[in-house]
Order: structure tokens, then C-alpha cells, then sequence
């Protein structure tokens, strides 16, 4: 064996092959792209004939680079920059650091360490599609948060009216629709009913049109209080702007999900994750993205808890004992699976069961969903080892029986 550093930059790579017995054999800076590969597999070969027989260390899991390396057969190490810095520590206590001296420092862990650490998974193109377009809806979904919160702040200092027509609503249709013609209070003031009802039909409202016109014009000519002329044309300008850009958003976000909708059904994998309670679409669109379909890639369903951040963490030392929530963790799958489990209280009982009865002990609500989301994940793992759809009875039917209703009994 022989044993790989690869410390990473935009333009470079900074490289250092060792051999068991922790000598370097020989280090090189090589530049980013097909070059740079081409030159490594050259430095490669001057020591290992099979590329099985090379382990390599990289501070990420995803890229060019990194693929290129896993189609070529190494087996390629992701370590998490928080271990590589704390391995570093352990290395020297003298604060140096240059890009050599770190990728000695990962050719030495995964020479020494490699059994602590992941392999990065051979997933399949179809789900790192999937997961690509997943994690940029979500991340489009958090930016237009941000601007709605932005949107609300400003609205509540100029045009309160606004704020009551809509409520805490302000990404539907209605409220955009609205705050485009009328970014001003005067301006939203002076709207027929006439107006208001082309106005929504334009936003896309089918229903009740005139009624809900109605309740609109109503909420804006409520007597409210008013900032000064100057200050509200001021903010007015930076709301048209902020309107514009949350509308824009949301079309995108719309055609985002058109996209990520497709390419997920065409997956193998759909119909058996939609097949659990809570997952849609959407939400199993990121499910899949994140834990990937690599058959290999979890042992068994406690590692796939642990990687999805459900499991809690034990932290004891003599006598004192703490089991806290996992917070360091996928963010995006995390997420996900919070969601996952608050969608499955109305569509399976047997979940709703586990949770009143967490609650039950104690746990608040955010704790009894991160229980249920383990739970969850688990059975996630049941379904897809076994490649079969979800079944309430086998999921929970374990757990029935001593309940006095009947109903599922949580344990």
C-alpha cells in the first residue's frame, strides 16, 4: 500500500505519497484540472501497480477532482477539516502549518487511521443529480426566507397594512401579486375591488376572487399609523426591489422543482422512499440526494443514524452521564428528516404513537421528533436493504398489542 495526501486549493494541489512505514517517498504541487490529474496518476504509478493498493486523503468529498480519483480505483478518504485539524495537534503543538506539512499530515492519518474514516461513496450520477438539484431548492428556499423576513421588517415600518392583508404569508401569490402594483401605502389604498380582483387573477388566484378582494381592500384601508412621506417613498423603493427579487425567486424555485421532480421519479429508489409516511416528493427528493444509493455505503442502520445526525452522542466521564442531540451534522439532511418526521404524525399511526408517548416521558417537542426521525431512518434502512415498500403493520406492528385501545404501543 501507499498512501496519498492530497491537500487542496482552487488552483493547486499540494501532494505527498508515503509509503507503511511513514516515509515520504515524494511530494509535488500540481495544478488543478486534467494536467494535474494526468501528473498524479504519473507519481502514482512510479510506486503502486494497482490502484487498489492506494488510499487517499482529501479535506472534501465532492468535485471534479474527486471523482476522478474514485473513477480511477483509489480508495479516496473524505476527512472532515475539524478531524484534520485536531490530527494535526496531535502531530505538533507548535502551531506551524503550511500545505505540505498538512498533506503529509493526511497521507500519515489515512496510513495510520483509515479504519475510523468513510470511504467517499461510489453513488450513482442519477442521485448526485438529484442531490445537486435538491440542495439548490433548498438553499433557494432559505435565500427567499431570508428576503421574507427582510420584506416583513421593512413592511412593518411603513405599511402595516400590508402585514395584516397578508399575515406572515408574504410568498403567496396574493401578497406578491399585490405588493407589485402597489408597493406604496397610498398606492395600495386607492385599489378597486375591480382592480384587486384582476390583480390577484393575474397572481395566479383561480378562487374566490372576490372575496378574497374584498378582504384585502378591507385590511389595507384599515386605519393605520404612518411614517413621514419621505421615509416611506425611501422605503417604499427598497421594498419594490426586495419584492422583485422574492417574486423572482419563487419562479425559479417553481421551475427548480419541475426539474427535481423529474429526475428523482426517474430514480429506482422513488417509489420505495415515497412509500413512507411523510416523504412527498420534495422531501424524498433530499432523503435520497443526502444519504445517496451506494448499496455499500452503510454497514447497518445505526451508521446511517449516525451519518443523518438523528442518533444522539453520549458524552460520560466517572460518574457523571450526558446523552445529548447531534448537532454537528449534514444540515441539509438534518433538515430533511426533521420535516420528515413532523409530516408522518397525520399519515401513520404508529409514528404518532412513538411520539405521544415520547412526550409522554418528558421530551419536548423537538426532542420527540428527532427520536421519531431516528426511528425513521431506520426503517428507511429496513426498506432499502430488503428492497421493499413500506408497511405500517411491519414497521410498528412490533409494538402493538399492550396497549388497551389497541393502538400501537411505543417502546
Amino acid at each position: 500500500m501507499i498512501f496519498v495526501g492530497d491537500d487542496w486549493a482552487d488552483d493547486h494541489h499540494d501532494v505527498v505519497v508515503m509509503d507503511e512505514a511513514g516515509a515520504t517517498l515524494a511530494y509535488r504541487r500540481l495544478p488543478e484540472g486534467v494536467e494535474g490529474v494526468g501528473l498524479l496518476h504519473c507519481l502514482v504509478a512510479e510506486h503502486a501497480q494497482d490502484p487498489a493498493q492506494v488510499a487517499v486523503g482529501i479535506e472534501t468529498d465532492r468535485g471534479l477532482w474527486v471523482a476522478s480519483l474514485v473513477a480511477a480505483g483509489y480508495q479516496v478518504y473524505a476527512v472532515n477539516p475539524k478531524v484534520a485539524s485536531r490530527y494535526r495537534e496531535r502531530q505538533s503543538n507548535s502551531g506551524a502549518k503550511s500545505d505540505r506539512a498538512d498533506a503529509k499530515m493526511l497521507a500519515d492519518l489515512v496510513r495510520t487511521d483509515r479504519h475510523l474514516h468513510r470511504q467517499v461513496a461510489g453513488d450513482s450520477e442519477e442521485v448526485t443529480a438529484v442531490q445537486l438539484l435538491a440542495r439548490s431548492h433548498q438553499r433557494l428556499l432559505w435565500s427567499r426566507q431570508r428576503q421574507l423576513n427582510g420584506l416583513r421588517a421593512q413592511l412593518r415600518e411603513y405599511y402595516p397594512g400590508a402585514l395584516a392583508a397578508f399575515g406572515g404569508d408574504l410568498a403567496h401569490h396574493d401578497a406578491l401579486a399585490v405588493l407589485e402594483r402597489a408597493p406604496r401605502p397610498e398606492q395600495g389604498r386607492a385599489l378597486s375591488l375591480s382592480a384587486l380582483q384582476a390583480t390577484l387573477r393575474r397572481g395566479g388566484r383561480q378562487r374566490n376572487l372576490e372575496r378574497r378582494a374584498h378582504e384585502v381592500q378591507q385590511a389595507l384601508r384599515t386605519p393605520q399609523l404612518e411614517a413621514p412621506a419621505t421615509v416611506t417613498r425611501a422605503y417604499s423603493g427598497v421594498g419594490a426591489s426586495t419584492i422583485a427579487v422574492i417574486a423572482e425567486m419563487t419562479r425559479q424555485i417553481k421551475a427548480l422543482e419541475a426539474e427535481l421532480t423529474e429526475s428523482f421519479e426517474s430514480h429506482p429508489d422513488a417509489d420505495i422512499i415515497t412509500s413512507l409516511p411523510g416523504l412527498g416528493t420534495i422531501l424524498g427528493a433530499r432523503v435520497l440526494g443526502e444519504f445517496g444509493d451506494d448499496p455499500n455505503r452503510y454497514q447497518d442502520a445505526r451508521s446511517r443514524k449516525n451519518y443523518a445526525g438523528t442518533a444522539p452522542i453520549t458524552r460520560a466521564s466517572g460518574t457523571k452521564k450526558v446523552v445529548l442531540a447531534r448537532f454537528v451534522r449534514n444540515r441539509h439532511l438534518g433538515d430533511a428528516t426533521y420535516l420528515w418526521a413532523f409530516a408522518s404524525l397525520t399519515s401513520s399511526p404508529g409514528a404518532r404513537a412513538y411520539y405521544d408517548f415520547r412526550r409522554a416521558k418528558g421530551d419536548g417537542h423537538n426532542c420527540a421528533l428527532r427520536a421519531l426521525a431516528n426511528r425513521w431512518v431506520g426503517i428507511l434502512h429496513g426498506c432499502l436493504a430488503h428492497r421493499e415498500a413500506y408497511d405500517e403493520a411491519k414497521a410498528w406492528g412490533h409494538r402493538a398489542g399492550n396497549a388497551p385501545d389497541g393502538t400501537a404501543r411505543a417502546a
